[in-house]
């Protein structure tokens, strides 16, 4: 119409003929003629405008209903996104074309016409749906990956109360082991891939966020080694938001994890961050946990203890009533992104608040994380950046992994006479003696606060300089920055605190750097595929730390205690205003960096119809500043071979939808030791103020360690061959894998004989650390109704270390309690597993209560039981019926044994006639007080357990609202059910014992105990 229009007023044309040059019609004639056409105009803009309201329903062939499918407007920005059984409704302009599209499902455009019920059935996108898995540098269809690598993503994840991305695969993938060290919000966690490995380069895997390694330093301080005992750090990786990770990736044998050169050898776990997609979308989700301990110690009460004998001070507490407590988390995650084949967004806030069982234990989280990526230059360069920000705020408790037998807080709520007040008469705390600690007062007489900032992140980019070549460099930073103080009160009964008070600060900056350039290159070639990967690599760790101690303060105010630590160093006592008598200030600091130079190449070939022999082949050559002049550099090259079986005419594709054979072979390192060990460095030793103010040690240096310009990296050999299968159109499926790992120039410090200039060397030894296993995967679609699903997944692996040509033998596992100064439970010597137990052999006792041994009194051996697991399992089990879903998740350990530190130290007949508690199996066990209990096997236990894990039911809310999208309400249960035979609170334990730098492993030692959680909460999109 306005074309006909525009021609009308252009062509000066009527019905009747042409208008001659210089005349017109009556004025009537042409406001007439306008008039008409602007009516029609009006009318036929009017009719074009007026929008129809169209609804209907998405479906596909096997699940029914699609939720959150985006639907727009072809041509413009106007959409909707359908509810939880695949409604919507949307109005639209007549004659508009709607646009469906859905991950993994092909996009379709359908036209509306003058329909106004509009139903549509989209289809799979088979190649969307391909599982691809992330690697280093880049991405693979799980179908071609030649490397032993597990994918999890966000459904596979464990649920409820995650404080760290570490417990999100808890027992979900084969060969893993992950172990809680305690049940303290924000405790550490140790992680084990295909077994133990190392002694002093440590054991937990490389952890990789959005392509950014990180050093695997802890960015807390732990806590003060006075008084109350060494305090570990805070696990480095809470400031990472669960709730933020949409998938990870976990690398195991030399194939996949060389890539990664000096740092995989303990395999590599990649986390990749949620990304935005689809049409904006905001989602928030809340939820309440409510958290109580699991398993009380079973002490005796006040009338038992009476009734044996015990020293009655005439009340009736327990103390595990009284300092265990039920506690709340609450939990707040906001986001808001979307993203086209152009480009993406996300932005996300978190808020973690999670109170310990044990009382003013806590901690929070506030976090912040934002991604996006955006396409430029006819899509040939995209631009990228993720960064992860977060403050966490640590409330600890004075428990500790090596005090004596006065014990810290947990161990003097174990040992705490039962027939004794809290408070005195007065109100004040009822304590007696240093030796035996009030644990109310411990509580509450004490603060430990550690703050830590920290941000990761990177800005990259990517050109495709022609079809098929791609170049691509990042900028990455790891930044953090915590501060820990504690302080104790003058109040407080304990050994070096009481009448003194004591305030600790420790400060620690961690800045990591890197810069990484690569380029890849895909190419076809007919039946041949090529992806060639080539880079290099910078980065750098840098570390500073400061280091303030003081006592004798004036007040027992904790909060003045420690905010007027900062004048500490300059007080004197001749200042009556001044908060501390200076009896003692102890100050100190250091700063070390390091650097990392590495190239490293990777090529994939795939050969025949569908790729049906791949090879890999991978280099990295990585330069340290940790090592010698010798051996700056290390080489580590990994080769793989995969053969997909299903392709070949005898394999009968009736049968199997998947059968491939992989083969990998490879050498990966280790550097995780302290930093620049190698080299002879100088430091400013410690200087004490004492009472007059007096520098009375000065400045000074010192050398830390020998010169050693031969020290290198360890080196793993590895080798693994593997099955994965799928039968039954996919319906069952999994893997299986056989590995052997061998671990060699082991990283050792090795003590030195004094007197000596420096007390300690690192040396490689010439040693040999087996692994060897067999892990087996299985993942079954039991029923895939429409209506009713039942998926179930399984894993078991099985594992076997040994330490082979080892020269001499290595004290560790220190044991602490009374008559116990120097005791050890471990050592490393060849042919026995890593921390193997080396205790007396108990028998039993005799007739006068002595404790038996097999060979003699002071005679310790090794007794054929390792704390390292031979077996670990889960199974998970997911339902769904309609818009109920139901999961529930068991995992087990087995073929390990505990040493009960806790027990050798409190729970003996001598600590109860010392006026101690004990537990009731105590009384009348046929022990005698006069004898010691020495360490021996009578304290070794096994730790085989199964755990109901996690249980989580949901329900997906029917939502029929403009304002809300999707909807689901859920209840999880955490750590519901253990089944073991372990006297102690808990099987999943390990209490850091280790003795002159070496660890320890599977010891247990006033652990903070673990929780029962059940929590509620909900998910909701806008």
């Amino acid at each position: 119409m306005m074309n006909l229009s525009f021609h009308v007023l252009r062509q000066h044309e009527l019905p009747g003929g042409r208008i001659p040059r210089g005349k017109t019609r009556p004025f009537y004639f042409n406001v007439g003629i306008f008039a008409l056409l602007f009516a029609i105009v009006g009318i036929g803009g009017k009719v074009l405008a007026q929008d129809v309201n169209v609804s209907g329903k998405v479906t596909d062939a096997k699940t029914g209903g699609i939720p959150g499918v985006t639907i727009t407007v072809k041509g413009t920005t106007k959409g909707t996104n359908t509810d939880v059984e695949g409604n919507y409704q949307i109005s639209v302009p007549g004659n508009a074309t709607l646009t469906f599209s859905a991950i993994g499902y092909e996009t379709k455009d359908v036209q509306v016409g003058n329909k106004s019920v509009v139903d549509v059935v989209l289809s799979e996108d088979v190649k969307a749906l391909e599982e691809v898995v992330v690697v280093g540098y880049g991405t693979v269809k799980k179908k071609d990956a030649t490397g032993a690598v597990s994918a999890l993503g966000s459904k596979d994840f464990q649920k409820g109360i995650v404080s760290s991305p570490e417990q999100l695969m808890q027992g979900r993938v084969a060969g893993v082991q992950i172990t809680q060290s305690s049940g303290e919000p924000g405790g550490g966690i140790n992680v084990r891939i295909r077994g133990t490995s190392s002694v002093l380069g440590g054991n937990n895997p490389l952890f990789v966020v959005d392509g950014v390694p990180l050093s695997g330093d802890n960015t807390s301080s732990g806590g003060d080694n006075q008084g109350v005992g060494r305090q570990p750090a805070k696990n480095p990786l809470n400031f990472l938001n669960p709730d933020d990770i949409a998938s990870m990736d976990i690398l195991k044998d030399a194939s996949a994890t060389a890539i990664y050169g000096s740092r995989g050898a303990n395999g590599v776990v990649l986390i990749t961050t949620k990304k935005g997609r689809g049409k904006g979308s905001l989602d928030y989700g809340y939820s309440l946990g409510i958290s109580n301990i699991t398993k009380k110690y079973d002490l005796l009460n006040a009338a038992e203890y009476r009734a044996a004998g015990g020293q009655d001070q005439g009340a009736n507490t327990d103390w595990q009533d009284v300092l265990f407590r039920t506690a709340l988390t609450h939990q707040h995650n906001l986001s808001y992104g979307g993203g086209d084949a152009s480009g993406n967004y996300r932005f996300s806030l978190g808020y973690l608040n999670q109170d310990g069982i044990v009382q003013t234990s806590n901690m929070k989280r506030y976090s912040i994380g934002f991604s996006g990526q955006k396409k430029f230059i006819n899509d040939r360069l995209t631009i990228g950046s993720n960064l992860n920000f977060a403050n966490t705020i640590d409330a600890g408790v004075p428990i500790s992994e090596n005090i004596g037998f006065e014990g810290d807080l947990m161990g003097s709520i174990l040992k705490a006479n039962p027939t004794r007040a809290v408070f005195n008469a007065d109100g004040t705390y009822n304590q007696v003696t240093n030796s035996e600690p009030n644990p109310a007062a411990f509580v509450n007489l004490s603060k430990d606060r550690n703050n830590t900032l920290r941000a990761l992140g990177n800005i990259n980019a990517e050109l495709e300089i022609f079809k098929g070549l791609k170049f691509k460099t990042v900028l990455g930073f790891d930044k953090s920055m915590a501060s820990r103080k504690q302080a104790y009160s003058k109040d407080l009964y304990v050994t070096g605190i009481r009448d003194l008070g004591r305030v600790y600060v420790r400060d620690v900056e961690t800045n990591n750097q890197l810069w990484e350039n690569y380029f890849t290159y895909d190419k076809e070639f007919g039946n041949v595929t090529l992806n060639a990967l080539l880079g290099y690599s910078y980065q750098s760790f840098e570390i500073g730390t400061k280091n303030v101690t003081a006592t004798r303060f004036r007040t027992n105010d904790l909060d003045l205690m420690i905010n007027n630590l900062a004048i500490a160093g300059t007080v004197t006592p001749k200042d009556e205003t001044a908060v501390a008598t200076v009896g003692s200030v102890i100050q100190n600091s250091s700063f070390v960096k390091d650097e990392l130079q590495s190239y490293f190449g990777r090529v994939n070939l795939g050969f025949g119809t569908n790729s049906k022999y791949l090879f890999t082949g991978t280099l990295r050559v990585d330069g340290s500043s940790k090592f010698g002049g010798n051996n700056k550099y290390g080489y580590f090259p990994s080769g793989a071979f995969k053969w997909k079986l299903v392709e070949e005419n005898f394999i009968p594709k009736d049968v199997f939808t998947d059968l491939s054979l992989r083969i990998g072979y490879g050498l990966t390192g280790n550097q995780a030791i302290p930093h620049n060990v190698y080299d002879r460095r100088d430091r400013y030793s410690d200087y004490t103020i004492n009472d007059t103010g007096t520098n009375i040690s000065g400045g000074g240096s010192g050398a830390v360690a020998f010169n050693n310009p031969d020290l290198k990296w360890e080196s793993t050999v590895a080798s693994n061959i593997g099955i994965d299968f799928s039968f039954f159109k996919g319906r069952l499926g999994g893997s299986i894998d056989l590995y052997n790992k061998s671990t060699r120039d082991l990283l050792f410090k090795v003590i030195a004989a004094q007197p000596a200039p420096n007390p300690f060397v690192y040396r490689n030894l010439d040693t040999d650390i087996q692994n060897k296993g067999i892990e087996l995967g299985l993942n079954a679609a039991i029923i895939d109704g429409k209506k009713f699903s039942w998926e179930a997944l399984f894993n078991i692996s099985y594992n076997k270390n040994l330490i082979k040509d080892l020269q001499g033998s290595y004290q560790t596992g220190e044991i602490n309690g009374q008559g116990l100064s120097g005791a050890f439970a471990q050592q490393l010597e060849a042919g026995q597993p890593l921390f193997a137990y080396y205790v007396r052999d108990f028998q039993g006792f005799d007739e006068n209560g002595k404790p038996k041994y097999a060979i003699g009194d002071d005679v310790q051996m090794f007794v054929g039981k390792s704390p390292l697991p031979k077996v670990t399992a889960g199974l998970t089990n997911n339902l769904r019926y309609g818009n109920f879903d139901l999961s529930l998740f068991f995992n087990g350990v087995f073929g390990n044994y505990i040493y009960s530190n806790t027990r050798n130290a409190f729970f003996t007949i001598g600590s109860f006639e010392n006026g101690r508690n004990v537990t009731k199996d105590v009384i009348g066990n046929g022990e005698s007080s006069l004898y010691s209990p020495e360490v021996s096997s009578r304290f070794l236990e096994k730790g085989d357990f199964v755990r109901l894990q996690n249980l989580t039911l949901g329900y997906r809310v029917p939502v029929k609202s403009k304002i809300f999208s999707n909807a689901r309400v859920f209840i999880t249960g955490q750590n519901l059910l253990t089944f073991t035979n372990y006297s102690g609170q808990d099987p999943e334990v390990n209490t850091n014992k280790e003795r002159e730098g070496i660890p320890s492993f599977g010891i247990d030692y006033t652990a903070y105990p673990r929780a029962r959680t059940w929590t509620i909460g909900a998910n909701i999109s806008f």
